[in-house]
């Protein structure tokens, strides 16, 4: 799937899949852009982020390093290209808490015919946070 550019606020100039609504409007919005590290995805914490303890949900936290793999895996993906997630797994090194900025960056490990391994770690404002690797299955494109 293509992504929008997205025109003004904080993430003015970076991409996101507004088509992705789970991951936009409900747990996100998450954005990505590639710079002169490589790729890196991060959003903004927010009060709908945070569990009862006051640090982001751990399961926001997944769905994060989930839209990250795809966006460390954008370029083997290609224009256009879309896949699933088949294999994920994390480990929580820290909590993030309300108005830090989250980051994650990563690998590709292996890109073959169908399958693309990465890995990623997340952190707030600098510190980890999460530590992440996935398998993408690419799919055609519909």
């Amino acid at each position: 799937m293509k992504p929008d550019l997205v025109t003004e606020g904080e993430f003015k100039g970076w991409k996101t899949w507004t088509s992705e609504a789970f991951e936009h409007d409900t747990a996100g919005p998450f954005y990505f852009k590639t710079d002169e590290q490589g790729a890196v995805a991060a959003f903004r914490a927010k009060a709908k982020h945070m569990n009862q303890g006051g640090v982001v949900h751990g399961g926001c936290l997944m769905t994060f390093a989930d839209f990250s793999l795809f966006a460390i895996a954008a370029e083997e993906l290609g224009e256009g290209g879309y896949g699933l997630t088949v294999a994920f797994t994390s480990e929580f090194l820290s909590g993030a808490k309300e108005g830090q900025l989250l980051e994650a960056r990563g690998d590709v490990l292996r890109a073959g015919g169908s399958l693309i391994f990465v890995r990623g770690l997340v952190t707030a404002d600098g510190v980890p946070c999460l530590n992440f690797s996935g398998t993408l299955k690419r799919l055609r494109p519909r």
